[in-house]
């Protein structure tokens, strides 16, 4: 038989600031994670070493409990002690399938991630979006269709290759046979900086061992949006040959498969490019068409 005691305040009439507002707030998110986690009241009480008569109380918003006893459950489910005060409005939908999203990623690739959420939505996204930085290896169409691009755009069209040159004051041959790889990297890098630092919007080609150089291909990925620029390995081969290098000749089937072994080993460090295009099979019209369309070019123009 029902007694004429009053009841608590129900949740929809307790202020924000009230405890009983506190205490539902708190044992909601209880349940709330202990659900996510698969766990049953009795499964959640043992692991936690609580009864699960208090955990009951807890969850319902009816138990004054003890800051200890809310560290073995913060335990128990995983989380941290903030992670259980967690405002109730911050947990949306979309927010909640996005940490599951995250929890699934396998560790190898949660650096991987993290950089590209930051890339995406961090505060120097509209700078990043104003310098477009073309990769890949020689022979796929970076200078053509970066030529063509900077000139439509009306930015600077700048080729890093080049930019080390001038900055050595020695071609690049000469550059590795006195500083090695490593001397290479260190003064590319040095280049770089410079470029992005001059050029607030511009167009620019970067030599496609880039990705090699972990800090440098994640600098570049920070600060300009990045495009692969692809082709089979037989149309790199006949493009630099045209170009009139024929130490692919000479090389012979060495050569390509020389080449065919790099591309197969960068090809996943180019993917974290923010788009690529393939110019396999196709004239330099039609792939500067399918730049131009891939990159909203007219959007861009009227930026910034």
């Amino acid at each position: 038989m029902q007694t004429s005691t009053p009841s608590k305040e129900p949740a929809s009439r307790a202020t924000p600031g009230s405890n009983d507002g506190f205490l539902l707030s708190l044992g909601k998110r209880v349940r709330e994670l202990r659900n996510r986690r698969g766990l049953t009241r009795k499964m959640m009480a043992r692991e936690a070493d609580v009864s699960e008569r208090h955990l009951a109380q807890l969850e319902a918003g009816e138990g004054n409990v003890s800051i200890v006893l809310l560290r073995r459950i913060a335990a128990a489910l995983h989380v941290s002690l903030a992670e259980l005060f967690r405002a109730e409005a911050e947990t949306r939908h979309e927010k909640v399938l996005i940490e599951r999203f995250l929890e699934r990623i396998p560790a190898h690739r949660v650096e991987e991630a993290m950089f590209r959420l930051l890339r995406e939505f961090g505060e120097e996204e509209a700078v990043r979006q104003r310098r477009i930085a073309l990769i890949g290896l020689r022979g796929a169409g970076k200078s053509t269709l970066g030529a063509r691009l900077g000139a439509e755009m009306g930015v600077p069209f700048v080729e890093l290759d080049g930019e080390i040159e001038k900055d050595t004051g020695m071609p690049l041959g000469e550059i590795f046979s006195l500083y090695g790889q490593t001397g290479y990297r260190a003064i590319e890098r040095r280049s770089l900086e410079r470029v992005l630092h001059e050029q607030e919007r511009a167009i620019v080609s970067v030599g496609g061992g880039v990705v090699s150089e972990k800090e440098t291909y994640d600098y570049l990925l920070s600060n300009c949006y990045t495009v692969w620029i692809k082709a089979l390995p037989e149309e790199h081969m006949a493009r630099v040959i045209a170009q009139g290098d024929l130490r692919a000749i000479a090389g012979g089937n060495q050569a390509m498969d020389d080449l065919r072994r790099i591309l197969e080993a960068r090809e996943p460090l180019y993917r974290k490019a923010d788009m690529y295009l393939d110019t396999s099979g196709s004239s330099v019209d039609e792939s500067f068409a399918k730049l131009k369309a891939a990159l909203h070019v007219s959007e861009r123009q009227n930026e910034g």
